[in-house]
This record gives structure tokens, C-alpha cells and sequence, in this order.
């Protein structure tokens, strides 16, 4: 057998273990021990990933889910750290009832993601001072992770990471939007007001500052939305939210 050939079969036998492929391999390859620490590393890269979601779902609860997902999902990345990536649809799927579960996973993975995003300098005054802001293009951190709330995860997750007793997970009165990104070398976590989350998702779409007014004068009037638009600027600017400015030539917009 050939290097390559032993190398597939044997990826291929810890991914999804079979009878013949185990035969291929033969009984000197030891293959129970090499399955149980596949198995192991992967369950542990969840543990990992997922602390708060862990203590707040019990051991046994999620070490089923890290099971599943295992035998679901093998590795697609380079790194071990992608592995949780997929983690909250596997949980969608066995707890289509408790969207608190989901919510949180995403902000414990959203969090974690954030720390490792690229780097992004706020912006300086004098860079500030001297934008064309009729054909301003805003750039978001690439740190930021948008999610629309549904539940009361923010205050779950708050509680579990202050290591004070969580309440229980409950829907909202009304939606808003969990934003998380990376200040300087914190990840931030907040919820955001329907606007706002709505206004930012307006940004992501189209960058233009004009754009975002047009839209927010469309929700909020003339005069309300001239003032949500400085508004937001100021707060996002303030926030290291925004760590980019451009002004395309006409001929780009």
C-alpha cells in the first residue's frame, strides 16, 4: 500500500470508522487508540470553545452535543480553533425549542472569533477632519460579528462570565441585535436597539454615509434621520466600530 493510500484510508477510518478500511489497516495499527484521541482532542476543542455554554447546558447535555457534532462534523480547517464553527447548527438541530442555546453559542463563538480577527486602527481626528462626507464609503472593523436577539442570552452570558447565578433564558419583548467586536484587545459584546442593529446591517450592505441617511430619513423622517445618522456616527466612531473611511472618485460610486 502505498503512503498516500494508507494516509486516506486512515483519515477516512477516523472520520466515519469502517470494517473494511479497519481491514486495510490491519490489526497492528492499533486503530481504537488512535480513534479514542481523535475523539478526545475534538470533544476537548469544544470544551474549549464553549465554557459559559457548557456550565449553563450541564457536562452530560453537552458533552452529547460535542458527540454528535463530532460524528456529524469532522474537521474542515486548518487549525483545531475552526472546529467550533459549526457548533450552534448542530445544536439548532437537536434543540430547535431553545433559541436562548443558540444564541449564546454564537456569542461565545462570535467572541472568540472577534479576538483573533484581523487588526484595524481607529481612526485619528486629522483623518476625521478632512472627509468629503457626501461620498464618504464607511468601513467596518473586520472584527464586528452581527446576530439578530431574540433572547435574553446577553444577560445569560453576563452572568455566567461574572460567575453570578444566570436567570432563565426567555424571549424578548422586542428584537434587537447582539454586535461583537474587538477593542484594542477586548472583545466587546452589546446589544443593540432594533435601529441601530438595522442601520448597521444598512452599512454592511452599502458603505455610503449618504446611503445610511437616505435609509434612516426612509424609517425615521427627514429630521429624526438626519440626526440618527450623526448620531450613529459619532457612537460607532467612538466605539472603534468604524476603522475606515473612503471617498471613491465619482466614476466608482
Amino acid at each position: 500500500m502505498k503512503l498516500a493510500d494508507l494516509q486516506r484510508d486512515f483519515g477516512a477510518w477516523l472520520v466515519a470508522p469502517d470494517a473494511a478500511l479497519a481491514q486495510r489497516l490491519g490489526p497492528a495499527a492499533r486503530l481504537a487508540v488512535y480513534q479514542n484521541n481523535y475523539r478526545s482532542q475534538l470533544a476537548g476543542c469544544l470544551e474549549h470553545a464553549f465554557p459559559l455554554l457548557r456550565g449553563w447546558m450541564g457536562e452530560d447535555a453537552f458533552l452529547g452535543m460535542a458527540v454528535r457534532h463530532i460524528d456529524a462534523c469532522p474537521p474542515h480547517g486548518w487549525t483545531l480553533d475552526a472546529y467550533a464553527d459549526g457548533f450552534q447548527h448542530t445544536l439548532e438541530q437537536a434543540y430547535a425549542n431553545h433559541p436562548d442555546l443558540h444564541e449564546l453559542a454564537w456569542i461565545e463563538h462570535a467572541l472568540n472569533a472577534a479576538f483573533v480577527a484581523a487588526d484595524a486602527a481607529p481612526l485619528t481626528a486629522e483623518r476625521l477632519a478632512a472627509v468629503d462626507w457626501d461620498r464618504a464609503v464607511l468601513r467596518l472593523t473586520p472584527s464586528l460579528r452581527l446576530r439578530a436577539a431574540t433572547t435574553n442570552a446577553e444577560a445569560i452570558w453576563s452572568a455566567l462570565w461574572e460567575q453570578r447565578p444566570p436567570p432563565e433564558g426567555e424571549m424578548l419583548a422586542a428584537p434587537g441585535g447582539y454586535i461583537v467586536w474587538r477593542r484594542g484587545r477586548t472583545s466587546v459584546l452589546r446589544m443593540a436597539e432594533p435601529l441601530e442593529y438595522a442601520a448597521l446591517l444598512q452599512v454592511r450592505r452599502d458603505g455610503r454615509f449618504a446611503e445610511l441617511c437616505d435609509w434612516l430619513v426612509d424609517h425615521c423622517g427627514e429630521q429624526d434621520g438626519i440626526a440618527q445618522a450623526g448620531a450613529l456616527l459619532a457612537h460607532w466612531l467612538g466605539a472603534e466600530l468604524i476603522t475606515g473611511i473612503d471617498t471613491p472618485t465619482e466614476g466608482m460610486l
